[in-house]
C-alpha cells in the first residue's frame, strides 16, 4: 500500500471526503454568523447613535422655546400675541392690529411691535443657528373674499394677498436700524423668508367650523432640524 502511495500519490478515502465536506461547511457558516454578528452590532450602534441624537434635538427644541419665553412672556398679552411650544410658532392672532382689510401695507401698530420684536427675536434665535435651518414669516387668510368669485378664485386671491403681507413684514424687519448688530441683519437674509399660505392651514373652532378672525394671522415659526433630516444624516 505505501509502494502504490509512492506511485500515485496519497488516495483518499470516503471518511476523508466526508469529513473535508463538513470542514467547508462549517468554515461557511462561521463566515454567515461572523457577518450577522457584524451587521447586529453596526445596527446597534446606530440605533444607540440615533436615540442620542433625538435626545439632542428635543433638547434643543426645548432650548429655543424657553428662550423664546423667557424673552417675550411679558410682551405677548400687549401685542395679542402666543408661543406654541410644540412648534416654536410665534403668532400674531389680531388681524385687525396687522393689516387693514384686503391690503399689504402694516398698520402703524405693527410697524412698532415689529420694530420692538424683530431684534430681539433674531438676537435670541442666533445662538441657536447651527440647528436652525430656516426662519419662516408665514402669512394666513380666511377662506373668504367675496360673493362674486368662486372657491378656488378665492384661495388664489387670499394667496398673492398673504404673500404681499409676508413680503412686506420681511422688508420692514430687514429694514430696521441694526446698526449695533450688523450680524443679524446678514444672518436674516440668509434664514428668513417669507412665505404666504393662503387659506391652507384654517382655525377652526370646537364645533369643526372655520374661525375666519383667528384664521387671519401672522405666524413666525422655528424651522429646526427635523427627525426625518437626522435619520438621512445617519444613513449617510
Amino acid at each position: 500500500m505505501a509502494i502504490m502511495q509512492r506511485v500515485f500519490g496519497a488516495v483518499r478515502t470516503e471518511e476523508e471526503d466526508h469529513w473535508l465536506t463538513v470542514s467547508d461547511l462549517m468554515a461557511g457558516l462561521m463566515v454567515v454568523f461572523l457577518f450577522i454578528a457584524i451587521t447586529y452590532i453596526m445596527q446597534a450602534r446606530k440605533e444607540a447613535q440615533f436615540s442620542e441624537e433625538v435626545k439632542a434635538w428635543r433638547k434643543n427644541h426645548d432650548k429655543i422655546y424657553e428662550a423664546l419665553n423667557q424673552e417675550f412672556s411679558e410682551d405677548l398679552d400687549e401685542w395679542d400675541a402666543e408661543i406654541e411650544e410644540s412648534t416654536l410658532i410665534i403668532r400674531f392672532k389680531n388681524p385687525n392690529v396687522l393689516f387693514r382689510q384686503n391690503e399689504t401695507n402694516l398698520s402703524n401698530h405693527f410697524k412698532k411691535i415689529l420694530a420692538d420684536f424683530c431684534p430681539r427675536y433674531l438676537d435670541v434665535l442666533i445662538d441657536f443657528r447651527k440647528s436652525i435651518q430656516e426662519v419662516r414669516i408665514e402669512g394666513h387668510t380666511s377662506s373668504e373674499w367675496n360673493a362674486a368669485v368662486d372657491s378656488d378664485t378665492a384661495y388664489f386671491k387670499n394667496m398673492e394677498l398673504s404673500q404681499g403681507r409676508t413680503r412686506t413684514v420681511l422688508q420692514y424687519c430687514l429694514n430696521l436700524d441694526f446698526t449695533e448688530q450688523p450680524w443679524l441683519k446678514q444672518w436674516a437674509h440668509t434664514t428668513m423668508t417669507a412665505n404666504g399660505l393662503s387659506s391652507s392651514r384654517l382655525i377652526k373652532n370646537q364645533a369643526g367650523r372655520e374661525d375666519k378672525i383667528k384664521s387671519r394671522r401672522v405666524e413666525f415659526r422655528v424651522q429646526a432640524q427635523t427627525i426625518i433630516e437626522i435619520l438621512d444624516a445617519l444613513e449617510n
